[in-house]
Order: C-alpha cells, then sequence, then structure tokens
C-alpha cells in the first residue's frame, strides 16, 4: 500500500496529542490541541497546545510594549483621527532623534520615544531568541532554528544599535515605519553609493535568495518521494 499524505490523494489526519512529556520545572503548555481544516491544506492540522514559558511570555510583553508605543505615537501624529491613522498608516513613522542629540537620551517627542520602543523590541526579540535555544536544547533537538534566527537578529542590532552607537548618534538608526524605512534605505544607497553595485550586498543577496532556492528544492524533493515514505527516512 502506498504511504499517502495531503499531497497526493488522502489528508493524513493522527489522534491529538500534546507533545513529549516535559521535565519537572518547565511550564505547562498552553490550550488544549485542536484540528484546523485550513491548516491541514498546507501542513500539519492541529492547532495547539503552545508553551510559553517565563521567556515567552517575557517576549510578548516587551513586543506589545514596543508596538503600542509605536502605534500610539503614529496615531498621534495624525491628531488622533482613526480616519487618517488608517489612511496614512504606511507612511507614518517613529523617528529615531535628530543628530544634533548625538547618543544621549532627548525628550521623549524628540526621538525619546523612539528609543523606548527599540529597547522593548530589542528584548523581546532577544528574549524570544534565549526561550528558542531553550526550548530546542530541553527537547533534545537541534538548535539551528535559534542560530538562523540569530542572523535575522544580528542585521536588526547592526543597522539599529551597532551602528549608530559607532557614528556617535542615533540619528543613524532605521526608523519605525513602512515606507519610512524602505525612504531610509534608499537614503543609505545614495549616500555610500548604489548598493546594486557593491560587491558584499551581492553575495548577501546571492546567499539568501540562494539558501532560499536550496530549501525549496529540498522541501520539494521531500514531498516528491513522501509517498514512498521519504520524508520518514
Amino acid at each position: 500500500i502506498e504511504y499517502q499524505n495531503i499531497f497526493t490523494r488522502v489528508r493524513v489526519r493522527g489522534p491529538l496529542h500534546s507533545g513529549v512529556p516535559l521535565k519537572r520545572g518547565n511550564f505547562a503548555r498552553v490550550g488544549s490541541p485542536i484540528y484546523s481544516r485550513l491548516l491541514g491544506l498546507i501542513g500539519n492540522a492541529q492547532l495547539g497546545p503552545i508553551y510559553l514559558g517565563p521567556l515567552g511570555l517575557a517576549s510578548l510583553i516587551c513586543g506589545l510594549i514596543a508596538f503600542e508605543i509605536t502605534g500610539l505615537n503614529m496615531w498621534a501624529s495624525v491628531n488622533w483621527d482613526p480616519v487618517q491613522f488608517v489612511r496614512q498608516l504606511p507612511w507614518l513613522a517613529l523617528e529615531p532623534p535628530s543628530p544634533a542629540w548625538g547618543l544621549r537620551f532627548p525628550p521623549l517627542a524628540q526621538g525619546g520615544w523612539w528609543l523606548i520602543a527599540g529597547f522593548f523590541l530589542t528584548a523581546s526579540l532577544l528574549l524570544w531568541w534565549l526561550r528558542v535555544y531553550r526550548r530546542a536544547r530541553a527537547l533534545g533537538m537541534g538548535t539551528h532554528v535559534a542560530w538562523a534566527f540569530a542572523a535575522a537578529i544580528w542585521l536588526y542590532l547592526v543597522l539599529g544599535f551597532i551602528r549608530p552607537v559607532l557614528m556617535g548618534s542615533w540619528g543613524e538608526a532605521v526608523p519605525f515605519g513602512i515606507f519610512p524605512h524602505l525612504d531610509w534605505t534608499a537614503a543609505f544607497s545614495i549616500r555610500y553609493g548604489n548598493l546594486f553595485y557593491n560587491p558584499f550586498h551581492m553575495l548577501s543577496i546571492v546567499f539568501l535568495y540562494g539558501s532560499t532556492l536550496l530549501f525549496a528544492m529540498h522541501g520539494a524533493t521531500v514531498l516528491a518521494v513522501s509517498r514512498y515514505g521519504g520524508e520518514r527516512e
């Protein structure tokens, strides 16, 4: 009998399970497992339970604080008008302090809120990374996902913390906003030469899209032979 999965003719739906047993000292997982037909179209149909733990909970709290500070400042910039907030949201921003402040802490309305939001956002990312790493070790898994996540966090820290500190001004950092951060990228490219002609930028893009292509090819190969149980090898 051929092994079937959702990409052949039969969608596999096994019994609900709560995950591997947790060692003493771990927080309990949150929620009861349920089935989702929508999730079953693209992968595992089971949703939950979720393990947060103290690190995950602290990360979510810090992330929520950063999100609230950024969102409320954007809303205040349009005089608390909900219609204009929705209409102009892609162009709204929480800007870093001006270069005149250097690395000092400015008044809240002149970049102080940006520093506070950046602190909580950074704390949220680092706490979540630590959670991912500790969960992998606790469950006997490899830490590959944690180190891949660390590469993205490193880019965030270079642009938002390390580079501004080395240049002596928070004004060199990236603003929080959709189009404003893209404008910052364009201005950075003009200031330091076209990034498209930068060999290091070229290599980073090659590795970025190259790794994406390799992962896609790997996943496609596994799915192609899954009818024979290839993913269980």
